[in-house]
């Protein structure tokens, strides 16, 4: 039995999916892109949504209006950003702002983005149990030899994620505090798709 989302909302971590952007070097909504007979953005919803103790935020700007009349938005809560043209970083401030009027007792969030398509539940699982075993307040996804999304902070780097600017994104925090990192594999996360031949490669 799915629990309602007033129940899920006590939940205590929060997953945030970023999907604000204008997809510029596409030329069309990267969100909305066919794939595994759905679009990129409802296979991470999906994802997301199949992680227990887990409420969902989706993060919309650009093209919202038709991104949103796609989407069942029961299960999820959607947080439009009028500022998104400003950056990544509203973005993220939108989804913490919006975590937190949620449920100030949530205990830690993920930021993902909808352009990995390999993205899975267990890549999010992963980052909550490496982060309660490590006792590290981030845990990031490592690929390519970076660290990167999705990844999970704990709450007391809220605040900082608040004061992020302009193109600023989790990276910032995740080089600024890289002792309090844990590093989870995720392979294939080097994967996104930012352009026509990205996504050509994708579904080929």
């Amino acid at each position: 039995m799915k629990l309602n989302m007033e129940q899920k909302l006590l939940n205590k971590n929060a997953i945030i999916i970023l999907a604000a952007g204008n997809s510029s070097r596409l030329g069309r909504p990267k969100q909305l892109l066919e794939y595994k007979e759905t679009t990129l953005l409802k296979n991470t919803i999906s994802e997301a949504l199949s992680v227990e103790n887990s409420f969902v935020i989706l993060v919309t700007g650009s093209n919202n209006n038709l991104i949103e009349k796609e989407l069942n938005s029961s299960e999820i809560t959607i947080a439009f950003n009028s500022e998104w043209e400003s950056g990544m970083s509203s973005s993220i401030i939108k989804g913490i702002q919006e975590v937190l009027f949620l449920n100030s007792d949530c205990e830690s969030c993920i930021l993902t983005v909808c352009d990995q398509p390999f993205v899975t539940s267990s890549v999010f699982k992963n980052l909550m149990k490496e982060s309660e075993r490590a006792k590290k307040g981030i845990a990031a996804s490592a690929y390519s030899e970076t660290l990167g999304t999705p990844v999970l902070f704990r709450k007391k780097y809220f605040e900082e994620l608040l004061k992020l600017r302009g193109q600023e994104g989790a990276k910032k925090l995740i080089k600024k505090y890289a002792e309090d990192v844990a590093s989870v594999l995720f392979e294939k996360g080097n994967i996104d798709i930012d352009t026509e031949e990205d996504y050509k490669k994708l579904i080929s």
